[in-house]
């Protein structure tokens, strides 16, 4: 089986972090200068959400699919170079952590 003809999955991703300042134009600029990187990892939507009862903490929600394979071997896309420098840059933006979950759709 190819990979163009293997099965997607579709998966939620959950960045929730505190920036040092509760306007986020800066955190929007920087989406938008890395949409190229959410791409390259099957992005298909990226949201940001600001916790109104304490402005500077934000969730990022990414929605994307990604082939089966791929999906059962994490530690192959998190080891990618692109991914690499990208979390690296990421990173710095943030004095303290970050929260990262993975979910998974269920039908009800």
């Amino acid at each position: 089986m190819t990979q163009d003809s293997e099965k997607k999955v579709f998966r939620v991703l959950q960045l929730k972090f505190t920036l040092p300042t509760s306007d986020p134009s800066q955190f929007v600029g920087l989406i938008k200068a890395t949409a190229p990187y959410y791409e390259l990892f099957g992005s298909r939507q990226v949201r940001l959400l600001q916790n109104v009862d304490n402005p500077s903490q934000f969730l990022q929600i990414i929605d994307y699919e990604v082939h089966e394979t791929l999906e059962t071997s994490r530690q192959q896309i998190a080891g990618d170079p692109r991914l690499q420098a990208f979390l690296q840059a990421w990173r710095q933006m943030f004095p303290g952590t970050v929260e990262v979950d993975v979910f998974r759709e269920v039908e009800a």
